[in-house]
């Protein structure tokens, strides 16, 4: 059982005097961020002979800001903020998972709603402004096709879901994985409107003061973890599945001709 509240003590090796600090973007609650996140940490600790304090921040936007001060060691984030915090404090991708990521706009199962153009003058519910595929994209790609709607931030993907459900807002932004994760009971009670483009998914990410050797092996014990069964159950829940290795030129990079700048909401809540 892994402590919950903002932070959990050490995972992986107890002996170490280095702790270093593990960000995960807050998509879901943070129950789920420790109950999926904290085995994986304890063996790659315990592999890599590295202590991890597992961080969850309270929103998307705080997740942000402590990136963009610096405060994280280690970071799961969506693309674009690959993008965002490789211009400013040198995060460094090192595996995704090899499931290309993409958005959906989901709508109630009963909805009259057939085309994004029906979307006109409606509420759209979202995760926070920054979201790469379940908010950037999907907002780009409505301006783009000069639907107006109002935007409305819920903070994580499991609220925009019931967001939608509860007939709160017309629709929703999420990702696939997401959607998936969903219990089939509320699954049944959506339709997916659209979807995105597929792009690589979310990178684990090291601090460029994260000395070398530390990354690489870090890097390494997430690849390794995947050769077994019991390791790849455990990155499948984290949704990183049969890891790859990542570059930020090759991988994420592209990212920054899609021109979503102009959608970016600068320490947004």
């Amino acid at each position: 059982m892994f402590a919950l509240g903002s932070q959990a003590a050490c995972l992986g090796d107890q002996a170490t005097a280095r702790v270093y600090k593990v960000y995960i973007v807050p998509q879901l609650t943070a129950t789920q961020i420790y109950t999926r996140w904290g085995p994986v940490l304890e063996q790659i600790g315990k592999e890599t002979k590295q202590c991890f304090e597992l961080i969850v921040p309270t929103s998307i936007p705080q997740f942000e800001s402590d990136l963009a001060n610096g405060k994280a060691d280690f970071a799961y984030m969506n693309p674009y903020h690959a993008v965002m915090k490789w211009r400013d404090n040198k995060y460094i991708p090192l595996i995704a998972s090899s499931e290309p990521l993409f958005g959906v706009l989901t709508v109630k199962k009963d909805s009259k709603i057939t085309s994004i153009k029906d979307l006109n003058g409606g509420k759209i519910a979202f995760p926070a402004p920054n979201a790469f595929a379940a908010s950037l994209l999907i907002r780009a790609t409505l301006t783009a096709d000069g639907v107006s709607f109002e935007p409305v931030y819920v903070k994580t993907h499991m609220n925009v879901y019931r967001s939608v459900v509860r007939g709160d807002v017309l629709a929703g932004g999420g990702i696939q994985t997401t959607f998936l994760a969903e219990p089939p009971e509320l699954q049944s009670e959506l339709r997916i409107l659209a979807e995105t483009k597929r792009y690589t998914s979310h990178p684990f990410s090291a601090n460029a003061q994260v000395p070398e050797v530390i990354r690489k092996k870090v890097q390494a014990s997430f690849l390794a973890l995947d050769q077994s069964q019991e390791g790849a159950e455990l990155l499948k829940r984290i949704q990183i599945v049969k890891p790859m290795t990542v570059t930020y030129k090759t991988n994420y990079q592209p990212l920054e001709a899609l021109d979503l700048e102009k959608f970016v909401v600068k320490s947004a809540e």
